[in-house]
């Protein structure tokens, strides 16, 4: 067996590893500085040690380790490779926490070498937005855009962002150390790819040229909570109701738009009870395009129509836009170059789209980003059934430890 194939045995039984480490018994879900978090950041300080490299967690919880330059010298420039260690619930084992766990691994392959840059692994805190509807928490505070408002929003038990920091025994006045300098070269993420395109093109790795938008907005319909069985049909103020037709109509207008996906992915009414009309519905809604304007066109088009359902039936609806992320391009230079490191390994690379959202973009506004994917058996992601191959990993691997020699050797990288 090759050294990358032991490498990718070992990393496929870490992510395992770290799937034990969670807030539900039974099933995998890990937020944003949980408890589950300081018991995984302390299992990865255990790999850490035979590297010689400085393991630090910072304001934003992120799990920072520094692997430095041939030279030593302070300040030396950088390169960042990373993914989030935070999970939706019932989550798989891989999901970001495989591109953590991969680039300690490349890390571990690199260790003789003698490379002009330092290379910092970062596990991030928060890419999900499970625990406040906002996500990037860690990747936002290495680009310096936490701001007020953010650290502000609350989670359901009422606890802010900025109280979750100062439980986890961190210092939110020490966020602005977070951010990214000015000797940061780039940053390069690997991730499943989520979804069964690689499969389908039969393709273990490929390249992402661009991550589409997002839009994450919350609806409220709200109408007269009343008895079900003493209330006739057409007297009715229902705001499940009213919710319903306007997740039809979501399904029809994306649908009918190419390229277009949009979710509503959680819903609660309230009161909640079996024979009780429901007085208010709070539902997401989940847009992504790859052409700004397109998205944006459609959200405006959904909350047209849930303002038209409510005015028909008698009901008043508001919403709240979460996020409004624009599509992202990743840097035609590392693309090129993971291109390169690809067809190295004996494979030909495969150029996509995400339309996933990842760290990379929030990292690319910031400096050149790259983002590469690993095939996902059976395109499953954000569920137990997630899984990868060991000769995919082992792949990644190799590219990895490829990429990085070439760019140690690129002087256009290092301008």
């Amino acid at each position: 067996m090759c050294d990358t194939e032991t490498l990718a045995d070992q990393i496929i039984a870490r992510c395992q590893r770290l799937a034990r480490f969670s807030e539900d018994e039974g099933s995998i879900r890990r937020t944003f500085l949980c408890p589950a978090m300081r018991e995984c950041h302390r299992e990865i300080g255990k790999w850490i040690t035979p590297l010689g490299a400085e393991t630090t967690v910072d304001a934003a919880g992120n799990l920072r380790i520094v692997c430095p330059a041939a030279n030593a010298a302070t300040g030396s420039p950088r390169l960042l490779i990373g993914s989030h260690l935070d999970t939706v619930p019932n989550a798989g084992a891989y999901d970001g926490i495989l591109g953590v766990v991969l680039a300690i691994a490349i890390v571990s392959a690199l260790k003789y070498r003698q490379l002009p840059f330092a290379i910092e692994v970062i596990g991030f805190s928060e890419e999900e937005g499970v625990r406040f509807g906002t996500p990037f928490i860690g990747s936002r505070a290495l680009a310096g855009s936490l701001n007020e408002e953010l650290l502000n929003r609350q989670d359901a038990q009422g606890i802010s962002i900025r109280q979750a920091i100062v439980d986890f025994g961190l210092n939110p006045a020490g966020l602005s150390q977070a951010k990214v300098n000015q000797n940061t070269l780039g940053y390069l993420e690997f991730h499943i790819e989520q979804g069964p395109v690689l499969e389908h093109a039969g393709h273990p790795l490929g390249v992402v040229e661009a991550i589409v938008g997002q839009s994450r907005l919350e609806f409220t319909f709200t109408g007269h909570a009343n008895h079900a069985g003493t209330t006739p049909m057409n007297l009715r103020y229902d705001s499940l109701a009213a919710a319903a037709e306007w997740i039809a109509a979501i399904e029809r207008g994306a649908q009918n738009t190419l390229g277009l996906v949009a979710t509503v992915g959680a819903i609660e009414a309230k009161p909640g009870a079996v024979n009780v009309i429901a007085r208010e519905t709070k539902l997401s809604l989940d847009v992504r395009h790859a052409n700004d304007d397109t998205r944006r066109s459609a959200v405006q088009h959904f909350r047209s129509q849930a303002e038209e359902i409510a005015k028909r039936r008698g009901l008043k609806v508001r919403s709240n836009e979460r996020m409004d992320q624009p599509a992202v391009s990743m840097d035609p230079f590392l693309v090129q170059q993971v291109e390169e490191a690809i067809r190295a390994t004996g494979c030909e690379p495969y150029r996509m789209v995400s339309g996933a959202g990842h760290d990379a973009m929030i990292m690319a506004g910031n400096v050149p980003s790259a983002l590469i994917f690993l095939r996902s058996p059976g395109g499953i992601s954000h569920d137990p059934a997630e899984s990868v191959d060991v000769g995919d990993v082992a792949k990644a691997i190799d590219c990895g430890v490829r990429l990085i020699e070439q760019l140690a050797a690129s002087s256009e990288f290092q301008s």
